[in-house]
């Protein structure tokens, strides 16, 4: 009998070194900085909700494009926090997070061999959508500790086969928030080369110190050729439930992205649609103000620590990840680097190559502070074991 042949996408497939970490946490009992779970509470108006709902019937396939209460909130909430029109009807389809956002736009949008630019350190699950799709990640590597851009280092990746370009801001796991010259630059240079622009904004509530998150699509020129990809799992600390939307201008290929969707996932699940519909309806700006600043808290406790380990952080402009030096730990590269760091003190991170192309963050590890004041405290706590 013939051997099981997979297919030929596999093969640049990988086990995300976040999720790798994640067991070698649990196989020494540590404490999970690496993977972004968010242990925080879910706010109690999104919990009931949801659990009303499956009381009251809300259990079975939605439309192809989920909920009309949630398309509506999510429309709203859009318009309201980032000066964004789209119609809930025809230019906003919800998804199953939004990585299975990501994975429908591109589905809908490449094919085999056509070129995409990513901004690095990247985000793994984008490069990774992107090979398993058979097309081409171009990196542009952002230079800190701004983790900032030229345009020459933008038109050194494009090619007759380039398609589209990903921003996600604030970035993971750089905690980069584009500036509104930056997204300018790259509105420009989409615009002349007819890119399509995908963005990532699913900490659009998370940013720090006085910063305004700029949706792209409300830059002139980018509305009519941006898929805009957000979703609730960091907002409201719900990581496990899987909501999250992408809109477009565009409504034939909105219309794709809901066919794709619903071939892939069928659908978000529905009372959990309806449980983030309702949060989105009834917080109000001072749950989100809430959140910038104790995130920004959680943020300055661990940079403090890990300054005084002698761990060199970048401190992130939003999302809630912070990038470390680690250059002065053990090893030869960052995994090792990192697996020293959970051997000595207990607490899990991600190497910084995973979110290279190349060669690049050998010297880096990756920390995640949406985590508990208690457990946070103590991995803090442990990094002294460095001393």
């Amino acid at each position: 009998m013939n051997a099981i042949r997979t297919s030929r996408r596999t093969r640049t497939l990988r086990h995300s070194e976040i999720r790798n970490m994640t067991l070698e946490c649990t196989r020494v009992s540590g404490i999970n900085l690496s993977q972004g779970v968010c242990d925080t509470p879910v706010p109690e108006i999104v919990r009931r909700a949801a659990q009303a709902a499956i009381d009251d019937g809300v259990n079975i396939y939605t439309r192809y494009d989920g909920l009309p209460e949630l398309r509506r909130a999510i429309a709203d909430n859009l318009r309201r926090a980032h000066g964004l029109d789209y119609d809930p009807e025809t230019q906003i389809v919800v998804t199953n997070g939004a990585t299975g956002a990501f994975y429908c736009a591109c589905s809908a949008l490449l094919d085999p061999g056509d070129e995409v630019i990513l901004f690095e350190p990247f985000y793994g699950y984008h490069a990774d959508t992107l090979r398993a799709l058979e097309v081409v990640p171009k990196c542009v590597t952002l230079q800190p500790p701004d983790w900032t851009f030229a345009s020459r280092d933008l038109e050194a990746q494009v090619t007759g086969r380039t398609r589209a370009l990903v921003v996600n801001t604030p970035g993971n796991p750089s905690g980069k928030v584009f500036q509104r010259a930056e997204l300018e630059a790259i509105a420009e240079f989409a615009a002349r080369h007819a890119l399509v622009v995908i963005t990532d904004e699913i900490y659009d509530r998370f940013v720090y110190d006085g910063r305004e998150h700029v949706s792209p699509a409300v830059l002139p020129g980018l509305f009519e050729r941006t898929v805009t990809i957000g979703g609730f799992s960091k907002t409201f600390s719900i990581t496990g439930w899987r909501i999250g939307f992408s809109a477009c201008e565009n409504r034939e290929l909105v219309r794709m992205l809901g066919h794709l969707n619903d071939l892939a996932y069928v659908c978000a699940p529905a009372p959990l649609q309806m449980g983030v519909a309702r949060g989105l309806e009834r917080v109000g700006p001072e749950f989100y103000e809430l959140i910038r600043r104790e995130y920004t808290c959680k943020r300055d406790k661990l940079c403090a620590a890990l300054s005084r380990a002698g761990l060199s952080p970048h401190v992130p402009q939003g999302s809630y990840y912070v990038l470390a030096d680690v250059s002065r730990l053990p090893g030869k590269s960052s995994k090792e680097r990192a697996m020293f760091l959970l051997e000595r003190t207990g607490v899990a991170s991600v190497p910084g190559s995973a979110f290279y192309s190349g060669a690049g963050g050998e010297d880096l590890v990756r920390f995640c502070f949406a985590k508990t004041d208690a457990e946070l405290d103590e991995a803090c706590r442990r990094f002294e074991r460095l001393l």
